[in-house]
Formats: C-alpha cells, structure tokens, sequence
C-alpha cells in the first residue's frame, strides 16, 4: 500500500484532476480514482483514502456529524517550524488536524467514528489528535455506542514532545473505560499504522481488522534488523504478516468494510 501524489488535492472544484499511483506511476483522474475506491485501477494498489472520501463510503447519507472539529494543535514547546508546518499540513489537506471524529450510522448501526489522515504530518500522534480521540471514545460510551476507528499515523508528533507520548495512555485510559461498560470497539487499521499508534489505541480493539497490504508495526524494519542482527521476511509487518501471526482477526477490502463493520455492530448489539 502506498500513498498518492495529492498536490491539488484541495482544489475539489477541479474535475480534470489527476492521480498518480506512486507504485506503477500511472495516472489517473480523480473522478475515476473515487469510483475505484482509491484503489489503483492497473496494479490494485490500495492507496491512502482522505477521511472524507472513507466516511462518504462507510456512514449512510446525511448520517455523519463531525464532533470536537475546532480542536487543534498548539506550539507549546515553540519548537522550530512546527507552527509552518501545521499551516502547510492544514492548508494541503482542508482538515484542521490528523484525525476527523463524528456520530455516524452505518447500514442503520449508530456508532462513533473517527478517520485519521496520513496526509496531515503523516497522522502523528499530537496532543489535539489524542483529545479528539479520547473524546470520540468518552463521547460513545456516554451513549452507549459502539467505536469505529481507522487507524493511519507515523507515530508520536516529535515537535510535542513528551505531551505526544502520554496522549498514549490518555486514548488507551479511554478506551478501557468505554470497554469497562461493554460497548464494542472496531479498529481498523490502514497504511501506515506504526509507532506509538501501534503500541496503544490502534491494537486495542474488540476486533482489529486492516486493509490489504497495509503497513504495521512498531519500529521500522531498519531499526529491528539493525537491533536483532537478523534478516526480517519481505512481508515483514503487512497485514498478511499479522493476520498470520495472529496480531489482527482479518484483512478487509474495501469494498466489503461497510457491510462487515455494520455486521459485527449487529451482533454485538446489546440493546
């Protein structure tokens, strides 16, 4: 799985905007790209979704309304360029921060769902996105309501510092509270879930399910290899890997996430 060439991305009001799938190199048209369910039409490659376009594809019509939407980033630490660079990520993607939370209903399941977006300073972990998240869980649970998350992110938001490391324990605090009263959590995870994501909120699930191909793990294959003086397999840390080594309960195409997430909400409905 892999990413797109998203420039004019923005620019919504373009239709004669093209895609290039950044493994074969083709190009595509973006109207054409979203019939395809942004997956590469030559090579079937999964690329990454805006949050957007995935709940467009998962909450049934007029079901979505976005919650904590005005919660964003703040500079705490002055850390060099991080204010620019949170402009760059905001004024790229339309989205105020990495991750887009909201009551949604799928097939009629009313749930709480929250996107992350790879697009926004790769979905890190930052201390807005970890209050939405820990929100979106607290939210659920006061309704009793099941938690649909799909997972991006490459790990901690370095230009937070320790602030990003404990939005770990807050989400995973939130998520044990809302598991506390039997409400269901789906994790879904896609390319890339990594770092300090990985190690917390992203495994947590009730049922952990990925897209193909997807990207997963902790530390990067350089690292591991460097550390354990081994050779890691080619499939190291894909989906296929750790539905293998029983780290996920299934991969999901695209296509089929609306009516598996909706069936799993259905049988574990207590209502």
């Amino acid at each position: 799985m892999t990413g797109f060439d998203n420039k004019n991305m923005q620019n919504k009001a373009s239709l004669d905007f093209t895609v290039n799938c950044t493994c074969c190199k083709d190009e595509f048209s973006l109207c054409g790209m979203r019939e395809n369910l942004f997956i590469c039409p030559k090579c079937n490659t999964y690329l990454r979704m805006p949050p957007r376009e995935r709940i467009a594809l998962l909450a049934d019509d007029g079901s979505f309304r976005e919650i904590y939407e005005n919660i964003e980033s703040v500079d705490t630490l002055n850390f060099p360029m991080y204010r620019e660079k949170l402009e760059k990520a905001r004024e790229v993607t339309g989205e105020k921060e990495a991750v887009v939370c909201g009551l949604a209903e799928i097939e009629g399941a009313e749930c709480v769902l929250f996107v992350m977006d790879a697009r926004f300073i790769m979905a890190s972990l930052g201390g807005a996105v970890g209050e939405k998240i820990t929100r979106a869980f607290e939210y659920a649970t006061l309704r009793n309501i099941p938690v649909v998350g799909f997972t991006a992110s490459g790990g901690a938001r370095m230009q937070e510092g320790i602030f990003s490391l404990m939005q770990m324990a807050k989400c995973s605090g939130a998520v044990k509270r809302h598991s506390d009263t039997g409400n269901l959590y789906i994790a879904v995870l896609t390319d890339p879930t990594t770092g300090g994501v990985t190690a917390s909120f992203a495994m947590e699930g009730d049922v952990i399910l990925a897209e193909p191909k997807a990207l997963i793990g902790f530390a990067g294959r350089r690292v591991i290899e460097q550390t354990t003086g081994s050779k890691l397999p080619e499939d190291f840390q894909t989906a296929e890997f750790m539905l293998e080594h029983g780290f996920i309960d299934r991969i999901v195409e695209r296509a089929e996430q609306k009516k598996v997430i909706s069936s799993l909400m259905r049988m574990y409905d207590r209502r």
